[in-house]
């Protein structure tokens, strides 16, 4: 029986399966002290209380992990891969960030710059604990398989996106359609990669493509992303436009149901959240996007209590999937407990649950990821709960939500597999691809046509500065 002194990266990845014994699992149902899990192949096994795993697989050496759980890898429910370069520029800036940075960046990118930007990325993942991305789409010019190669090989699920906009193409919307049936299938019997089309916003795409997307993605069992109620300003081109809000929009034109997954959907009104509630359409809840950029936080709560499917999402803010649970909670208690007297805001469980299970459902995965259960993929951290900051628990759900950090993930496996031990790949060097981006995001941004509304934080405290002297 290994003890956790002795507990190397090689002791993980053994080949054959693996008896993991932390001191608690964290299932479906809760934390289950004394349980164990049995990984084989991408897989769980089994599940159960360790002594009875120890008489059903005698052949197994048991990996004894003191001090730390067991729990789901986190799923990102939205995440834009190829922004990564430009990630520091969305500081205090207002709303709609995309027309001034993120679309010029993009169009800046060559093959090389999306497969190391998209790679960068999909390691800081990992790194916070998601072991599953949903990426919205790249506008850079580019086939989407350097994005797949780039997580692929970082060795992160991902749910990749491919744009469908066509609003200012062709009315002939054939193209965009065949384009969007030879993506679902292209990616189809992949391990880690799972096909989803993408759509930048209602007004993006024509009402024949939104219709029609839906009904492809219905088909293949995938989703369609859209951002949607993100900002006033796109609601109120929606209303001049459609004489109706984004979600209405969707709903006329046959594009809501279970297929669609609604970035952001902070500006909701009843009306929008019926809407929501009975097509079974599912929600990524950005709280941190939301903080940064937005005009509202989404009234997840309310989601939660109404059956409304939501996952948790980075929008590519920060990948700390610890921090976004905390997020998630605290702006809950922020726009909508502290004005009811709510003091529970989900009870914690909520957050854990969206950022993991929920999340899975809401990006297609439900049936492979998300949890830790015989039969679902093997996708799982291992966390050091030894420390001051988590030893004295008495309430785990509510500990990780708002104590845990991404410091305390020992590992990180995916599809039943060792990809970070400490933060850092075995196979490839992590430290190398930083170095490399970091040089090329400079010559990125030096050429990419990017306008930023307020300076930097430097920039800003000089300005305070010469204005208080010259006082």
């Amino acid at each position: 029986m290994t003890d956790q002194h002795d507990l190397t990266p090689d002791r993980l990845r053994a080949d054959g399966a693996l008896l993991l014994e932390p001191d608690v699992v964290l299932t479906p149902d809760g934390p289950m002290d004394h349980y164990a899990a049995v990984v084989t192949g991408d897989t769980f096994l089994a599940v159960g209380p360790a002594e009875r795993l120890e008489r059903t697989y005698p052949h197994l050496t048991p990996v004894r992990l003191r001090g730390h759980i067991l729990m789901p890898g986190f799923v990102d429910s939205h995440h834009h891969l190829t922004q990564t370069f430009g990630a520091a520029l969305a500081f205090g800036e207002p709303s709609e960030i995309f027309r001034r940075l993120w679309v010029p960046l993009e169009g800046a990118l060559d093959e090389e710059e999306v497969y190391v930007a998209a790679k960068l990325a999909a390691l800081e993942s990992l790194r916070g604990g998601f072991t599953t991305v949903a990426e919205a789409g790249t506008r850079a010019p580019v086939d989407v398989e350097l994005v797949a190669a780039a997580t692929r090989d970082v060795g992160i699920r991902c749910v990749l996106g491919l744009v469908c906009n066509d609003a200012d193409s062709d009315p002939d919307t054939s193209t965009t359609l065949a384009n969007a049936e030879k993506h679902l299938v292209r990616y189809c019997t992949e391990e880690l990669i799972h096909p989803s089309l993408a759509i930048s916003v209602p007004e993006a795409a024509t009402a024949r493509t939104l219709h029609d997307t839906a009904r492809l993605a219905a088909a293949a069992g995938a989703v369609v992303q859209i951002h949607v109620n993100e900002h006033l300003a796109a609601v109120e081109r929606s209303l001049v436009q459609h004489g109706l809000r984004p979600l209405e929009y969707l709903h006329e034109v046959g594009a809501l149901g279970p297929q669609l997954l609604a970035a952001h959907a902070t500006l909701l009104t009843p009306r929008e959240l019926t809407l929501l509630a009975d097509s079974g359409a599912a929600v990524s809840y950005n709280p941190v996007a939301s903080a940064w950029k937005g005009n509202a936080v989404a009234p997840a709560t309310t989601m939660a209590e109404r059956g409304i499917r939501f996952g948790l999402g980075t929008d590519g803010t920060r990948g700390d999937a610890f921090r976004l649970t905390e997020a998630a909670e605290f702006a809950q208690r922020l726009a909508y407990g502290l004005a009811t007297g709510d003091s529970s805001c989900g009870a914690g469980w909520t957050w854990l649950e969206h950022a993991g299970r929920g999340g899975a459902d809401a990006v297609g995965l439900g049936a492979r990821t998300g949890r830790i259960a015989e039969g679902a993929a093997a996708d799982f951290l291992l966390v050091d709960v030894s420390g001051p900051e988590m030893r004295l628990s008495w309430d785990l759900p509510w500990e990780l939500v708002r104590r845990g950090n991404r410091d305390q993930i020992t590992a990180v496996f995916v599809a039943g597999r060792l990809r970070l031990w400490r933060g850092w790949p075995l196979d490839w060097d992590g430290p190398a691809l930083v170095r490399r981006a970091a040089d090329m995001s400079r010559d990125v941004l030096l050429r990419a046509p990017v306008t930023r509304v307020h300076p930097t934080s430097t920039g800003a405290r000089h300005a305070h500065a010469e204005r208080s002297t010259a006082q």
